[in-house]
């Protein structure tokens, strides 16, 4: 009997092919494979968890996984969008597994983090988008792991109503939602979304809770230019935008979008520098910038640097 894989990427099928330019030095990453990689691996299975790092194919995971971190994708591995940049499955998702928040929780407390990321897939077939599995996560890693503070990544909630509200009430210690790209290219890179409603969600989660750390991420190399970029940046500073990533683009397969160009070194600590004149609290710019990479020494510079501006205001 013959059994038919779904496809991963259905909506990519017809596109045509684009050639995957080879990656440039600055951009090449030695693999790691360490005792700590395995083991955190073999958590992940043994609590049936999905990570992003493996379903984005994340250049980072030999070096994260071998500090045993990891970002905690939940609510499945199959997203109701079908972004042109991202590697994750497109198709319809199963049920909600009741169970995942504390599974999630187990892995944080056996992985011994201290900050942990947890993202999600899109779930527009979701009545609140899967809101509510977010916020019951977040409470259940703070029940089992109380020292253990907790950064969300999620999606845009759109169409639908105020179910954002939920994680905010959750308290998350960071609320992230990228906007992946600058305006003109949302059609062709992020067509299930719209930019003034993702960075209308930044803006709430700040409105809600003031104290929360607010983070945003973009992509380059998919089209942009300098001055795009910034005036990504002065949209996120408008709604009071704490931490900026900013990663390049590299395309999963030839049938994604295809990179536009590399940005080199210089270009980032350039695009570093504009960030922080902006008044970030937090930047991190290099091409394999991603946004949980090294998130824990993230936060804790976060934190610095709002006790430094609260302490310089007085």
């Amino acid at each position: 009997m013959t059994i038919q894989l779904r496809p991963r990427h259905p909506e990519k099928a017809k596109k045509p092919d684009s050639v995957i330019p080879r990656k440039p030095k600055w951009i090449r990453k030695k693999k790691i494979e360490s005792a700590e990689y395995y083991e955190t691996r073999r958590l992940m299975r043994d609590n049936d968890l999905s990570t992003v790092c493996e379903e984005a194919a994340c250049p980072n995971i030999g070096e994260c996984w071998s500090k045993r971190h990891a970002t905690m994708m939940i609510m499945g591995e199959i997203c109701t969008r079908g972004c042109s940049f991202c590697n994750v499955t497109t198709g319809r998702p199963d049920a909600l597994d009741v169970f995942e928040p504390g599974r999630v929780a187990q892995a944080v407390k056996k992985l011994g983090l201290r900050h942990v990321v947890i993202t999600s897939v899109d779930r527009d077939d979701l009545e609140d988008g899967g809101a509510g599995h977010i916020a019951q996560t977040i409470r259940a890693v703070r029940h089992q792991n109380p020292g253990t503070t907790v950064e969300v990544l999620t999606p845009d909630f759109l169409g639908k109503g105020d179910a954002a509200e939920v994680v905010f009430e959750a308290a998350p210690d960071v609320f992230n939602h990228n906007l992946e790209t600058v305006p003109h290219l949302y059609a062709t890179v992020r067509p299930g979304a719209r930019y003034y409603t993702s960075l209308r969600l930044l803006d709430d989660a700040k409105r809600a809770n003031p104290s929360l750390f607010t983070k945003s991420g973009l992509m380059v190399g998919l089209g942009e230019s300098m001055s795009d970029v910034r005036q990504v940046m002065d949209d996120l500073r408008a709604a009071n935008v704490d931490f900026l990533t900013v990663g390049q683009y590299l395309q999963p397969t030839p049938k994604h979008h295809p990179i536009d160009r590399f940005w080199s070194p210089e270009e980032f600590e350039q695009l570093e520098q504009i960030a922080r004149n902006k008044g970030f609290l937090g930047v991190s710019a290099t091409a394999l910038t991603r946004s949980s990479f090294h998130a824990d020494e993230d936060f804790a510079a976060l934190k610095e640097a709002r006790d430094r501006a609260l302490a310089e205001s007085v």
